[in-house]
């Protein structure tokens, strides 16, 4: 993380963040004067960026905890009855056609919740479809504004379609913050204009940008255990970090492809350290230097799904198996990443159906145990 110390400006070249300090200077006469200082103050690390974001969500959560049934307002819908009720169904199809094992653990869900984590995941589907979709090569800027703006009325209970009008009533019944949202678009803003990150600073705030995000989204609805000890800040860092750790998984699994697309998602001073460059990335070549570099970047991603599986058992019962089910499956995929000789140029890592069909009842041992802690 960067530091939070003061550096002297002595260049008359301004950098990007300058605080001006006051300071009292005593002359030789004996009065005294104020005299300005302009320092540099470093940018705050993507860590802290991202906290802020934390915290503001958990104070909504930890709002919505303390008042009473009565004290909780739930706007009227933009749709009702049957029409509302089909606008959810839709986005459970949509959610169990490409997101199967987890649609299948959000079935030990309350209705409500089910539908509601179906109307986030449609939301998020259709925002990546936008820069990863079939129209992607259309995509600009501006028709990410316009996106963001349909994600603000639909906020405001004016939705577009019958997917944000799910949404909509979903955020009207939950404390979920708009802030995650938007910042899920900035990540397709910045797959728009960036193809390289410096180091791993700037790739913690992408991949907490396009996943780490719908983590935040989640954990309102899914719910806190009424029991948990663990204080909210820390369930939603534990969030957090499964949205790291899945999107550091998916950048390892997709080196190949996305090298064709002339993307390299790997933090460029890391792979300058392990004496290797883009153009190795580039040529597809597996040799021990890249093995060692990605035992290094596989352990790491492992580090962050550590980190959220301790989270995870303090979500409310029912939303353990799917969380967990999800986090198992993402993890065998760096397990296939190591199968296969770590050859993810040529070589696609994925999970089979039968580790999958294992998997479901594995996690859902887990969550089962964990209610007898």
């Amino acid at each position: 993380m960067s530091s939070s110390s003061l550096i002297c400006v002595v260049s008359p070249k301004v950098p990007p963040f300058v605080e001006t300090k006051s300071r009292l200077r005593r002359t030789r006469g004996g009065s005294v004067i104020s005299a300005s200082l302009r320092v540099a103050v470093p940018p705050p690390s993507s860590e802290k960026v991202v906290y802020e974001v934390v915290l503001r969500q958990a104070a909504l959560v930890g709002e919505a905890r303390r008042r009473t049934p009565a004290a909780v307002e739930v706007p009227i819908a933009p749709l009702r009855g049957d029409l509302l009720d089909e606008a959810y169904e839709r986005c459970g199809e949509v959610c169990a056609e490409y997101a199967k094992t987890f649609y299948l653990g959000t079935l030990l869900m309350t209705p409500e919740r089910r539908k509601a984590i179906g109307a986030i995941y449609v939301w998020c589907r259709r925002t990546d479809e936008l820069v990863d979709g079939p129209n992607a090569s259309h995509i600009t800027p501006t028709a990410l504004d316009r996106w963001q703006h349909r994600l603000e009325d639909l906020f405001d209970g004016r939705p577009y379609d019958m997917y944000d009008a799910a949404l909509s009533d979903t955020v009207s019944k939950y404390p979920v913050d708009i802030q995650p949202f938007k910042d899920l678009i900035e990540g397709m803003r910045m797959d728009l204009r960036k193809s390289r990150y410096n180091n791993f600073d700037e790739l913690y705030l992408y991949c907490y940008y396009v996943a780490g995000t719908v983590g935040l989204m989640s954990v309102p609805v899914m719910g806190i255990a009424p029991d948990s000890k663990a204080s909210i800040e820390s369930v939603y860092n534990a969030a957090l970090a499964l949205g790291i750790a899945n999107q550091l998984t998916n950048i390892l699994r997709d080196v190949g492809e996305d090298s064709r697309r002339g993307r390299v998602y790997l933090p460029q001073d890391e792979l300058a350290r392990a004496d290797l460059s883009d153009d190795d990335i580039f040529n597809g070549k597996v040799t021990e230097r890249w093995r060692s570099f990605m035992k290094g970047q596989i352990k790491r991603a492992r580090m962050f799904f550590d980190e959220a599986e301790k989270g995870i058992y303090e979500l409310n019962s029912a939303s353990r198996w799917p969380v967990l089910a999800s986090s198992q499956l993402y993890r065998q995929i760096l397990d296939s990443i190591e199968a296969n000789d770590y050859d993810n140029f040529t070589k696609r890592a994925y999970v089979g159906k039968a580790k999958k069909l294992i998997s479901l009842p594995i996690a859902y041992a887990k969550a089962l145990a964990s209610l007898s802690r």
